[in-house]
């Protein structure tokens, strides 16, 4: 629900007091009214009045709800309705018998949102869940945290981050800074209702150099304790490099270890999971994932249901290090299946439709170029060269940590 005085945007700005009108056909009003066969339940438009800011998140709205909208105009020039109100406040019922003109039906460009919350006016969200994703025998806490933003402004596209302020204060007595967080949910949440924005969050854990004590990540610790109920500040959402291509054909290459999991599922959920009339996936998706013992996979159960339920289009490559050995008696890392899938990884990535997304820790990538090297090698091909293009062409993609 759209609320300024939460969302933290000027109500009196230019464009955030400018309200326009919706005229949709075949709006799903209620789950009563769904059921209703009669014609007439199908008949006529409905309007809507929605805010400038809210504009794209209600197309999406609209678009899952069964509707068509077939014109839109400022509502200062609202068509006459003689006063007759639906049921739902902000909804009209059309005259009978009344001609629309039909709105030509366009893919939604959407805007990339960015820093709509900051630091000095984050959003208070709730935690709604919290669930362990570590199976046993596994190595230490990764868990997947749903946060409830639905009385504020904040959305997110898949790829972005939103930043988290932990509870507390530091060592100085002030409040701790924020950490950022890629998301793993797709910009309309795991429940598909534009509701929600979760995270995948492992618990950092080191030994002090100083005193060889174990120490907890501050803010890692903060997010896996949540409970259901508990406040949260968030900023952001932030980043661009992440973003997946518009073009559904596209072929989407995905290189990730532990928590870099974390975008790639947002990516494969809204391919594959959303049903979403506005984006429908039909190219090729593969995910190479590094963990370091086979309970450490997270999202195991569901990435395989993908890979079975969409074989010609969803392929799914792990590297276990410390269960699996490479052709030279080795630990099994993504490098090393990038050069057993050399051939193919080096057709895909000279499509001009195809991306490549690396996340994870930060020395994964030496790697992965090492493999890539390899790849480009066997066709006489330089691989730092032809890298430096495709990051040109916007079609590499790097996020690491």
């Amino acid at each position: 629900m759209y609320s300024p005085s939460i969302s933290g945007v000027a109500a009196n700005s230019e464009s955030g007091s400018r309200i326009f009108v919706y005229e949709v056909e075949g709006m799903r009003q209620s789950q009563a009214t769904d059921q209703i066969s009669n014609p007439i339940r199908r008949s006529g438009s409905v309007f809507i009045s929605v805010p400038y800011d809210r504009m794209n998140q209600e197309m999406r709205r609209i678009a899952r709800m069964g509707g068509r909208i077939v014109s839109i105009r400022p509502s200062n020039s609202a068509p006459e309705t003689n006063g007759k109100v639906a049921p739902e406040a902000g909804l009209q019922s059309q005259k009978s018998g009344e001609e629309t003109k039909p709105m030509t039906q366009a893919k939604e460009k959407v805007q990339v949102p960015v820093n709509l919350y900051k630091p000095a006016n984050p959003y208070i969200g709730k935690c709604i869940s919290t669930e362990e994703l570590v199976r046993e025998g596994g190595e230490g806490t990764v868990r997947h945290v749903k946060f409830d933003i639905s009385g504020g402004n904040l959305h997110y596209l898949e790829g972005q981050s939103i930043g988290i302020i932990p509870d507390g204060t530091d060592k100085n007595g002030k409040p701790h800074k924020i950490r950022l967080y890629s998301i793993a949910s797709t910009r309309h949440g795991d429940d598909v209702d534009d509701k929600t924005v979760s995270l995948c969050v492992r618990r950092l854990e080191y030994k002090s150099p100083e005193t060889g004590e174990k120490v907890f990540g501050v803010c890692s610790t903060f997010l896996t304790g949540l409970q259901p109920g508990d406040d949260v500040k968030i900023t952001g959402p932030v980043g661009k490099e992440m973003l997946l291509p518009d073009d559904e054909e596209a072929t989407v290459i995905m290189m990730g270890t532990g928590t870099g999991i974390a975008p790639f599922r947002a990516y494969l959920w809204r391919m594959f999971k959303e049903n979403n009339p506005d984006y429908k996936f039909r190219g090729l998706a593969w995910l190479f994932f590094g963990v370091a013992y086979t309970p450490n996979i997270l999202y195991k159960e569901e990435l395989e249901q993908l890979q079975r339920e969409f074989p010609d289009n969803f392929r799914l490559t792990y590297a276990i290090s410390r269960e699996q050995k490479n052709a030279d008696g080795g630990k099994m890392y993504i490098q090393n299946r990038i050069q057993e899938n050399a051939d193919q990884l080096w057709e895909l990535v000279q499509k001009p439709n195809t991306h490549t997304y690396i996340c994870g820790l930060k020395g994964m990538e030496g790697g992965i170029d090492e493999g890539m090297s390899a790849a480009a090698g066997k066709y006489g091909v330089d691989w730092a060269a032809y890298q430096k293009q495709l990051k040109k062409d916007h079609r590499w993609h790097v996020e690491t940590y």
